[in-house]
């Protein structure tokens, strides 16, 4: 009977989550809000097989109303989203019209100069996940500097974010400063890509100073508390509404020697090793093109927890990353001076998440040590939101001193 009741349940809030989703209107969907700003002139696309007009990619839906698009730009997982993470993506041109797609994801991360020379405007239209590691809005910010390098201006279509209805993880330092991580903000950040797009430019976070000739056409029927999930993946392993809620708390296991199930049918849907004692299920990473090239402990059978039941139940209802599993990993771990690799500090864009760790720090007080620093973000991030804010987690976090 129980079972019966979860099962309706999640029917339930799977039929909300897509008529949600079916009242949200993309950017790109709204075409007359943007094709007078594009006829007329030579265009350069930032896209990859998230950019879509209903079924329709959004580079053929310009081609088919005429628009001259000459160069695209592909970040992470490439055009397509069918490379693996951290692979190079190579450079390639657009089916039959010859149009160059080049990689930004390759030998280069920012647009060269001679590859925006001659462009009118760029139209940036990608799918983010709104957590600071995932790697789109690096590839945002160097389109931006490159933009404005080379006196190029920038549209961004705006999209959804999964998690824009909180703020929560490290406020990143600048000497953590890498490709999952550019920008002082924290690990969720509670903002679309249109949004923090402006954010970039008003701060002042590019180059030198610099500013973009930036405009962003905005979502309609959308606020800060819609949960929203992306029908196309936003990248390999992110394939499922339940992967996408537990992402930004499982990615800090990839700094670690723990297995979040890429190379399985359920990635970021568990965590687990070879050897571990707690868990009470079992998964053997393999290798897929595509999608997990030589995964962690290929072959091996792990032990651990398959977490999308948790997901629904509990981690889309709070506010805040789970830290419970990273921790309690860490406490049952019998080579504790293994556990983290050296990319688990870019990750949390800060030492002081490990340091924590290690000295036995609870979630609650991990928590309370990011706060003065969420809060000084949260002011900064008022003045550049385009939609109501979350009703909790977009107001002042109270601070309360540990016992």
């Amino acid at each position: 009977m129980v079972k019966h009741s979860f099962l309706l349940v999640l029917f339930m809030i799977i039929c909300l989550a897509n008529l949600v989703n079916a009242q949200v209107k993309t950017g790109a969907e709204q075409t007359n809000e943007y094709f007078p700003f594009l006829s007329g002139k030579k265009l350069g696309l930032v896209v990859n097989q998230t950019s879509v007009i209903g079924k329709t990619q959004l580079i053929d839906s310009l081609l088919h109303s005429g628009m001259q698009v000459v160069k695209i730009f592909t970040p992470e997982h490439g055009l397509q989203g069918n490379v693996s993470a951290g692979e190079k993506v190579g450079n390639s041109y657009y089916g039959k019209t010859k149009i160059p797609v080049i990689s930004l994801y390759g030998d280069k991360k920012k647009p060269a100069p001679e590859d925006l020379k001659g462009l009118d405007l760029v139209v940036f239209d990608i799918q983010d996940m709104g957590v600071r590691f995932f790697t789109y809005i690096s590839t945002l910010t160097y389109v931006m500097e490159a933009c404005a390098e080379n006196n190029v201006s920038l549209m961004v279509l705006d999209r959804p974010n999964p998690h824009a209805y909180y703020v929560d993880g490290p406020v990143l330092k600048p000497a953590y400063t890498s490709f999952v991580g550019l920008h002082p903000v924290p690990v969720v950040y509670g903002m679309t890509i249109g949004e923090y797009a402006l954010m970039v430019n008003g701060e002042g976070w590019l180059k030198n100073g610099i500013r973009c000739k930036l405009k962003v056409i905005s979502l309609s029927g959308y606020d800060h508390d819609t949960r929203y999930y992306p029908e196309i993946p936003p990248s390999p392993n992110l394939r499922t509404r339940e992967a996408m809620i537990l992402y930004p708390s499982l990615c800090f296991f990839e700094g670690t020697d723990v297995s979040v199930g890429r190379g399985t049918g359920f990635p970021f849907e568990v965590i687990g090793k070879p050897g571990f004692s707690q868990g009470n299920f079992t998964f053997t990473p393999q290798s897929i093109p595509g999608i997990a090239d030589k995964p962690l402990y290929e072959g091996k059978t792990c032990s651990g927890f398959k977490l999308t039941d948790f997901a629904n139940e509990f981690v889309v209802n709070t506010d805040m990353l789970y830290l419970h599993w990273l921790i309690g990993f860490y406490d049952n771990s019998p080579n504790k001076e293994t556990f983290f690799n050296s990319f688990f500090d870019k990750l949390a864009g800060t030492d002081e998440l490990r340091k924590q760790i290690i000295a036995g720090e609870q979630p609650e007080n991990i928590r309370k040590s990011w706060q003065s620093d969420i809060n000084q973000f949260l002011l900064i991030r008022k003045k550049y939101l385009l939609y109501p804010d979350a009703t909790f987690k977009g107001q002042m976090l109270e601070l309360k001193p540990s016992k």
